[in-house]
Order: structure tokens, then C-alpha cells, then sequence
């Protein structure tokens, strides 16, 4: 049974999850509550055995708005000691951090489907997605620096790893508007739609399509892709023949040779 949430819509349907952020009246700006949930959502997901690929999408107008502001008011400590407030505060940014890197850690790929705004807590969210698609009228955000702020939860570690760095840099020390077909020419979402109805298709497509592949395979590719971008080739190298060697199933090598000798398509067990 699939747990309750209160601020994310969670369905499942042909092994694709689609994670729905369901705070539409608010712009699904991201409050404590959601911050929790999305950690306890994909870590839910991951376990999963039916899962092979996850949509991550908006309810409503928006994608995400970021940071809801009355978030704020709970990162400052109680302790009229200014070296346990401090500690306090970088106690609750390491606890966000998770909270998001939960999604990145999710075994399975997970696909976000952006339409109109993704700004500050948006963007840290969308960079822990393996690929990301849009609508003609999005727009991407570092916003944190208009606050007075330096982006904490990942944006600033995740995205120079995706886009060249001096695009990184001026999202981030300008705080302007990225729009869709920018963020598609320098490789930040894949492909760029017309409308969310026509991307949310395309997308479930592409996910479905994920889904129909050996789970294990995926999950090996998944985590070689991680671990590359974190190490070096050589790293990378000695990995993926200690994985392959003791994870690399018999049983779906000879499901998937078999169907592409018969030209029909492999079943393959979650």
C-alpha cells in the first residue's frame, strides 16, 4: 500500500510512478512539510519492486516556486548562543539536503516534466532528476541571490556537473530567467514541448519505455553514471567490472538476446 502524502500526489500505473507536487493554490513553493515528504516519497520509490522509472511533475500553473518563505522563521535556532544556533541552522541545510538528495539516490531514473516557473528550491530539485523536459513556457531560476543568499541545497554542486560553468556562474551571481530554449541548448532539459499536456505524454512514453527495459540494467547504468561523474574514468572503470561481475543477470542477458533474435520484446521480472 502506497503511504499518504500531504503536499505530493503519487500514482503508479505500467511500472512508471508519477510524482505529482500538489501545492497548485501556492504555487507548489516548497514548505517544511514537502521538503519532508519528497525525502519519504522517493525513498518509498526506491524500494518499490513494481517502480522502474519515476515522473517528477507540478499540479497546477507552476512547477515549483521554491523555498516557501515562511520556511524561514523555522531554520533559525532557539539558543541565544551564537555557535549553537549556527550549528543548529547547518544541521537543518544538511537535513534539506537529504530531504532532496533522496531524489538522486532513487535506484530507478527519474524524469522531471517542468512546465512555467522553477526557481530557487526548484532548480535544487530538478538537478537531482537523471533527465529533465519542458514546456515552451518555462523558466529556470537561481533566485537565492536576491534574497541575499548563496543556494545551499545542491544547485551550486549539482549544476556545473550538467551546463557549461560560466552559464552556471551567471544564473547564479545574477539570479536572471533561464528560459526552455536556453536550458535545452546548453543541456539542461532534453527536449522543449509546446504545452504540459503534449510534454506529460511524451514523457510517460519515454518513461514506459525505461520501464520495459531489464530493471537491473537500468539500476546498474544509473549508478555507474553517478559514480563516473563523482571519479575519475579509471574509478569508473574498475566499478563497473566489480558490478558486472557479480550483478550482471543470466537470466535477463539471455531474456533480452533471446527477444532480439525473435524480433519481440523481453519480459523481465521487477
Amino acid at each position: 500500500m502506497s503511504p499518504s502524502f500531504e503536499t505530493l500526489e503519487v500514482s503508479i500505473a505500467e511500472h512508471v510512478a508519477t510524482v505529482l507536487l500538489n501545492r497548485p493554490d501556492k504555487a507548489n513553493a516548497m514548505n517544511g512539510t514537502m521538503w519532508d515528504e519528497l525525502q519519504r516519497c522517493f525513498e518509498w520509490l526506491d524500494q518499490e519492486p513494481t517502480v522502474r522509472a519515476v515522473i517528477l511533475a507540478g499540479n497546477g500553473k507552476h512547477f515549483c516556486a521554491g523555498l516557501d518563505l515562511g520556511v524561514f522563521g523555522d531554520l533559525v535556532g532557539s539558543s541565544s548562543d551564537p555557535a549553537r544556533r549556527a550549528e543548529q541552522l547547518r544541521r537543518t541545510i544538511l537535513r534539506l539536503q537529504g530531504n532532496l538528495t533522496a531524489i538522486e539516490k532513487c535506484r530507478v531514473p527519474v524524469l522531471a516534466a517542468i512546465h512555467k516557473t522553477c526557481i530557487g528550491g526548484g532548480v535544487d530539485m530538478t538537478c537531482c532528476a537523471d533527465m529533465r523536459y519542458a514546456t515552451e513556457d518555462a523558466f529556470f531560476s537561481i533566485r537565492e541571490i536576491d534574497i541575499g543568499m548563496t543556494a545551499d541545497v545542491g544547485t551550486l554542486q549539482r549544476l556545473p556537473k550538467i551546463i557549461p560553468d560560466g552559464v552556471v556562474r551567471e544564473l547564479a551571481y545574477t539570479g536572471r530567467n533561464m528560459d526552455a530554449e536556453e536550458a535545452r541548448a546548453v543541456g539542461f532539459v532534453n527536449r522543449v514541448f509546446d504545452n504540459r499536456e503534449t510534454m506529460m505524454r511524451e514523457v510517460t512514453a519515454i518513461a514506459r519505455n525505461i520501464a520495459a527495459k531489464s530493471p537491473l540494467a537500468v539500476r546498474g547504468s544509473k549508478e555507474m553514471l553517478l559514480y563516473s561523474r563523482d571519479h575519475s574514468v579509471s574509478e569508473g572503470l574498475n566499478y563497473i567490472a566489480t558490478w558486472n561481475a557479480g550483478m550482471m543477470s543470466q537470466v535477463d542477458l539471455q531474456a533480452g538476446i533471446t527477444a532480439q533474435m525473435s524480433k519481440s520484446h523481453a519480459v523481465y521480472e521487477d
